[in-house]
């Protein structure tokens, strides 16, 4: 029987980032993704959220996604809104589909070892003490410390689990096309009685193909519509077909929206869209996975190392839970705006008013955008719990970004007061400590400017664990807390 640290069922952008972060630990871990490549079927996700741009920066990875994808400074919240004024480095969004978000991931995920079993997928598993002993549909048994979920909405690792999935069902459905047309459509936006649809032109290197997307009249939960039922849906629409043949994708979805109520049983895991699903209105899904990886990476490679106690996953849960069900919530306000009726219309307009002013619109853009996300560590500084802004440092090894010190994926503790005041000799194999200067006022989206700190414990996930100074009151406690009691040497 083989065996792996971690094993990741499912290798779309959430598995992928997951393996990404722990390869960087230095863990042996390994995917198993049921496509014999990474080829997309269709369009998929759209785009990149400003938190997932910094994610990537943080890894030193960015510049490829910026390469191939568009910028717009605005997030989608029934209207555009501006994120250009948010101190961000990445105040943007950047379209790209999620065929280019997945194949640049993989060449990353490639360059860093990590081993891929493709055409399988885990049919059943079970856990002890110790371990977790899973089986693949190919008849191979694997062997790991830890199972982590990251196949999608149907989750079987959740399902096998037992981890029960509430929510909500659906009350609306859209069919999804990329097809031919042998007429000129009508393209763009598209609203009548029934709800808002859309005909834009799909990115295809070899075919002209537009991409539709279609209000159902009445709910549909057919998952698999054909040709025939996207024609009769344009009929229905816009009183043609526009000739459309040769599709490559079709699909349906709806607003069903649920949440996995633990993100964790034993030594089995959830992220991605196995821990929350909801309609792909804002553009939230992959982002809110990516970023789940990114919190469960390195606390799951602590744990695997043993330098953590096993209790530091339980933060995962406690960390992504609420930030998903905030995304969940924005997602059903989004889908209930998209409705055409008048008191609809009426309350979108008084919306509009409000997100006009500076601050209601920062802070649904920070929500949405993810740059206001803060987990909850206590009282304190207001940095505290919240991402760290990619600053601009003067150190000894000359200018650097606060990004660039955490391309490692390990811990930093930066010291902007008296070089040399801190003591942190027995967490020096696991956490980084640098000296440095930073100009200028220090500014937090949707919050405005912030008292400048002597010093910072950065996680490897970008977010301060503790602020403070040379007296360093409460660093070892949280240095203890995130990355594991002090070295007896």
């Amino acid at each position: 029987m083989s065996a792996h640290a971690v094993l990741i069922a499912g290798g779309g952008p959430t598995g992928l980032m997951l393996a990404g972060e722990l390869a960087l630990a230095g863990i042996d871990v390994a995917i198993v993704e049921r496509r014999e490549n990474q080829e997309v079927d269709g369009s998929r996700a759209g785009g990149l959220h400003a938190r997932t741009l910094e994610v990537l920066d943080q890894r030193g990875i960015v510049e490829r996604f910026l390469a191939l994808g568009q910028v717009h400074r605005a997030v989608h919240f029934r209207t555009a809104m501006d994120i250009g004024d948010f101190p961000s480095r990445h105040n943007c969004s950047l379209a790209l589909w999620q065929r280019h978000t997945e194949r640049l991931l993989a060449g990353w995920v490639g360059e860093l070892g990590v081993t891929v079993h493709r055409g399988c997928e885990v049919t059943a598993f079970a856990q002890d003490g110790s371990g977790v002993d899973v089986v693949l549909s190919d008849g191979r048994q694997l062997r790991a410390a830890y199972l982590v979920g990251c196949d999608g909405g149907r989750s079987l690792v959740r399902k096998t689990a037992g981890i029960g999935f509430p929510g909500w069902e659906p009350t609306t459905s859209w069919l999804m096309a990329e097809v031919a047309m042998t007429e000129e459509p009508k393209w763009g936006f598209h609203e009548n009685a029934f709800g808002i649809h859309a005909i834009g032109k799909a990115e295809n290197t070899e075919k002209a193909l537009a991409r539709v997307v279609l209000t159902d009249r009445q709910l549909q939960r057919d998952a698999h519509p054909t040709l025939h039922d996207a024609r009769e849906a344009l009929v229905a629409v816009y009183g043609t077909d526009f000739g459309a043949h040769s599709p490559t994708w079709i699909s349906r979805f709806t607003d069903m929206t649920r949440q996995a109520d633990a993100y964790r049983d034993r030594r089995v895991l959830l992220a991605g869209d196995a821990a929350h699903v909801h309609p792909p209105i804002g553009g939230q899904g992959l982002n809110l996975g990516v970023q789940d990886a990114v919190n469960l990476g390195w606390k799951l490679a602590q744990v695997v190392k043993g330098t953590s106690a096993d209790s530091l996953l339980d933060t995962y849960h406690a960390e992504r839970h609420p930030v998903a069900a905030r995304v969940l919530r924005h997602t059903m306000a989004n889908v209930a705006l998209r409705r055409t009726d008048d008191r609809t219309k009426a309350l979108d307009e008084t919306l509009a008013e409000l997100f006009a002013m500076d601050e209601p619109r920062k802070r649904l853009v920070a929500d949405m955008s993810g740059l206001g996300i803060r987990y909850d560590l206590g009282e304190g500084h207001p940095l505290l719990g919240r991402r760290m802004p990619d600053l601009d440092l003067v150190t000894a090894e000359g200018p650097l970004r606060v990004f660039a010190l955490l391309h490692a994926a390990r811990p930093v503790l930066l010291n902007l007061g008296e070089p040399g005041g801190f003591d942190i000799a027995p967490w020096a194999d696991r956490v980084r400590q640098v000296d440095g200067r930073s100009e200028g006022a220090w500014e937090l989206p949707a919050i405005g400017e912030v008292e400048a700190p002597a010093a910072v414990l950065i996680r490897p996930d970008g977010h301060v664990a503790w602020v403070g100074d040379s007296a360093q009151q409460g660093l070892a406690e949280a240095l203890t807390t995130w990355f594991g009691p002090p070295s007896a040497g």
